[in-house]
């Protein structure tokens, strides 16, 4: 039995575990929820689960959480909220397992604080790997964490890499729908709108996340994530389009030898092995090889797609530009979808913002949240100074 806590219970990723723990009830047991601002989703989970804690965004969703839970009779639930909140979570004495899926920087500090009490976590929070990898990395393996891929490209890598050891790995590919816009003009690329952009052909994700797709903004984050995750340099990372996202990523052995990791698109998947490592168990979870009928693989185009190049650039700076890169796209998507930025546009701050960015490698969470704040505001500096979309 693993007793779990979720950092991002309403969202995508938190709900699929907690459909995994009621699949598996005498594997998993929920001790502990973090979940945002949703109150309506968290009184139901507070319900059905009767959780130890549970975390909300703000005071203000916590008070009305507590005024819910007391209306309905729940008791045996402490209410926290903020990032004291989540860190309570995630270090909670009976939790052994974490589920770290808040999306930007806002799960950092609980998922390094379960790291330095050597929890095992399932990361899904690729931003805390991007700002602070090197940090967290470094304290897992000072207190023995296992951290586990959740991301569906870093959770296949991380499959593939069962088949050899790391000396032997050449390199690995990240694999990725190309987004909406693989074969738009790019001449229409200036009148691209939010709606467009939010319509991915593959998955079902957060506004931010889908947008990053469109951009492969998210598989630059990615590139930086495996780099951290899998002890890689970036030219040893390599992106490769694959339109069906059925390979999910390959591993490429100094041999020649590739192995791909195969399954549906269905992110209950990765979570279970995640949760289950190093065991597999049986799932319903299957693929019908009978629809496969054919495998598509092209070289992104960078001038299509220069976030992509922005991230391999930070890569291979490191330290507080991988920090810029993650918190000026956040600061660029969110007035992209606001309507106060073109779509274009996110690529010129995020280039701008690295370019402002002094070179640095923080020593502490706290160093990290300054480069952070610091690369947001001068984001949103860059914003006001556009001139805004017009409708």
């Amino acid at each position: 039995m693993k007793n779990i806590a979720i950092l991002g219970s309403t969202g995508s990723i938190g709900t699929s575990t907690l459909d995994i723990c009621q699949r598996y009830p005498d594997r998993y047991h929920v001790v502990a929820l973090a979940a945002g601002r949703n109150v309506a989703a968290a009184l139901e989970q507070c319900r059905k689960w009767r959780p130890a804690v549970i975390s909300m965004a703000d005071e203000p969703s916590a008070d009305q959480l507590k005024t819910e839970l007391r209306n309905h009779q729940i008791t045996g639930t402490e209410v926290v909220h903020g990032t004291a909140g989540t860190v309570a979570v995630a270090t909670h004495p009976d939790v052994t397992f974490v589920v770290s899926a808040i999306v930007g920087v806002a799960g950092l500090q609980a998922t390094y604080a379960a790291a330095a009490l050597g929890r095992e976590i399932g990361l899904a929070n690729k931003e805390a790997m991007v700002a602070a990898g090197e940090l967290i990395i470094a304290k897992a393996r000072e207190t023995g964490s296992t951290i586990l891929p959740i991301d569906s490209e870093h959770n296949a890598i991380h499959q593939c890499m069962r088949g050899g050891t790391p000396a032997e790995v050449k390199q690995i590919w990240l694999t990725a729908s190309g987004g909406p816009f693989r074969n738009t003009p790019l001449a229409d690329f200036a009148r691209i709108t939010p709606q467009q952009a939010l319509k991915h052909p593959t998955w079902v994700m957060g506004q931010r996340i889908t947008v990053d797709s469109a951009t492969m903004l998210n598989k630059g984050l990615e590139i930086i994530e495996a780099c951290r995750l899998f002890d890689l340099p970036p030219d040893r990372v390599r992106v490769t389009i694959h339109p069906q996202s059925t390979i999910h990523s390959l591993v490429e052995y100094v041999d020649g030898s590739i192995l791909a990791q195969l399954s549906v698109t269905d992110m209950r998947l990765p979570i279970l092995y995640a949760m289950a490592y190093p065991e597999r168990v049986p799932s319903d979870l299957t693929f019908d090889l009978a629809t496969l009928s054919q495998l598509d693989f092209q070289q992104p185009d960078l001038t299509r797609f220069p976030c992509l190049g922005l991230a391999y650039q930070a890569a291979r700076v490191g330290g507080t530009h991988c920090i810029a890169l993650n918190a000026a796209d956040e600061i660029a998507v969110e007035a992209f979808l606001s309507g106060d930025l073109p779509f274009l546009g996110i690529p010129e701050t995020i280039e701008r913002v690295l370019a402002a960015t002094p070179v640095r490698t923080p020593a502490s969470i706290a160093e990290v949240l300054t480069a952070d704040e610091s690369a947001r505001q001068l984001a949103r500096e860059l914003v006001r100074q556009h001139t805004p979309v017009v409708a």
